[in-house]
């Protein structure tokens, strides 16, 4: 019985490895359009995943990198927030995110080919053109005054998730084109696209995320082609519509409504930190606790405190927040340990311009979340995530065929 038990687990461990693999593809052919979709898909792989681990026994082997262990530091620490919060019924509503930190990494962690590590990058790169050609088309067939004064939002729920996800999916493109070997131009004119879908989303944050990003990658492959982007951008806001040229300029306002609200909300979230500094006041808990800051009525009309930084503190304190900090470091610090035992022959795999890219996407996601709350928007996140997995995973040539 217990041979014919061995045989069945064996026969059906195949089958799981394929229903990851298509749930991975999926997930990449689909996270920029559909929340629903990516979910869906990435959860049958998740349950796919960890059943072959169970059946395979192999838990003990599953070390990853230290980045993981921070993001389960991370998790715990919502936990522990979670538990102390105002209202925890509504705080509790903060476990399907957590599960989503820590599985969208883990999983994609798992990887474990070459082949196909690479064909889940270009999957998001081309699923990043697809959205950004969904979401300019209509611009180009409407024909009113109002065109490029509202920002697009492509089939996301709104324009800061929609620049959001097309910022990391940029990034990727564009370490792609700079580090891989051989040259891959296929994605300049992917790049094109995709900063053009950007900029008509008119979400700052991610203009500011992605410049920075550009920056990151310029100086890691070519340092005199810095010098170029000063001429670039000058160029792209000479060519551009006036509703971006508004939206450029209102950087240099110090008086922009934007700004002014987003200074009271952050005051307020202050306050309410040195109310409850170690473990926050809870996700989503603010909305049980604004009444006690007559002085900052924006914290009640506004969802959120527009900023990564400020939105964990509140929520979850000193103690999340530093967990959270604690991710950022341990990645980079991976990521300069792994650029330096890059040899050659891997910079022609591929393996640095992932690497490159998911750094790049990082930083910006990380400039970008000053500025607005990404940190609980689910489509950025299970992005991130994704990247940031399959940019450390370990993986192995496919085995060559003996005939």
């Amino acid at each position: 019985m217990h041979k014919n038990q061995t045989l069945q687990t064996s026969r059906f461990i195949p089958v799981l490895e394929k229903m990851t693999q298509l749930s991975l593809l999926t997930f990449a052919a689909t996270s920029l359009f559909s929340i629903s979709i990516a979910q869906i898909s990435f959860t049958i792989g998740s349950l796919s995943w960890l059943l072959k681990v169970h059946l395979t026994k192999t838990w003990k082997e599953l070390r990853g990198t230290m980045v993981g262990v921070a993001i389960l530091c991370f998790c715990l620490a919502c936990i522990l927030s979670i538990t102390t919060s105002v209202d925890m019924a509504n705080s509790a509503k903060l476990l399907k995110k957590l599960i989503q930190f820590v599985i969208f990494f883990w999983v994609a962690n798992s990887v474990q080919e070459e082949k196909q590590r690479s064909l889940l990058v270009v999957l998001v790169i081309a699923s990043g053109v697809a959205a950004a050609l969904g979401g300019v088309t209509p611009l180009l067939f409407d024909g009113s005054s109002d065109t490029f004064t509202e920002g697009i939002k492509g089939t996301l729920s709104k324009q800061s998730t929609y620049s959001g996800v097309l910022m990391l999916a940029g990034l990727m493109a564009l370490a792609r084109c700079l580090f891989h070997k051989p040259k891959a131009y296929w994605v300049i004119g992917s790049i094109g696209l995709i900063v053009f879908a950007i900029l008509c989303s008119l979400a700052r944050q991610a203009w500011l995320g992605f410049f920075i990003g550009v920056v990151f990658l310029m100086f890691f492959w070519n340092k005199k082609y810095l010098l170029i982007l000063p001429l670039i951008l000058l160029s792209l806001f000479l060519v551009s519509p006036d509703g971006i040229q508004k939206r450029v300029l209102s950087f240099k306002n110090i008086n922009d409504l934007s700004l002014q609200y987003r200074l009271d909300i952050w005051k307020g979230g202050w306050k309410i930190f040195k109310d409850y500094p170690l473990t926050g006041c809870g996700y989503k808990c603010v909305d049980s606790i604004h009444h006690q800051y007559p002085d900052h009525k924006l914290l009640e009309h506004f969802v959120g405190m527009h900023s990564n930084i400020f939105q964990l503190l509140v929520d979850t304190g000193f103690v999340g927040f530093g967990a959270w900090i604690f991710i950022w470091i341990i990645y980079f610090k991976e990521f300069f340990r792994r650029l330096r035992g890059l040899a050659e022959k891997t910079y022609r795999e591929n393996s640095k311009g992932l690497l490159m890219g998911s750094s790049a996407a990082v930083l910006a996601y990380l400039v970008a979340g000053l500025f607005e709350t990404s940190i609980y928007d689910s489509e950025v996140s299970m992005l991130l995530y994704f990247l940031m997995g399959l940019s450390l995973s370990k993986v192995t040539k496919a085995p060559k065929v003996v005939t």
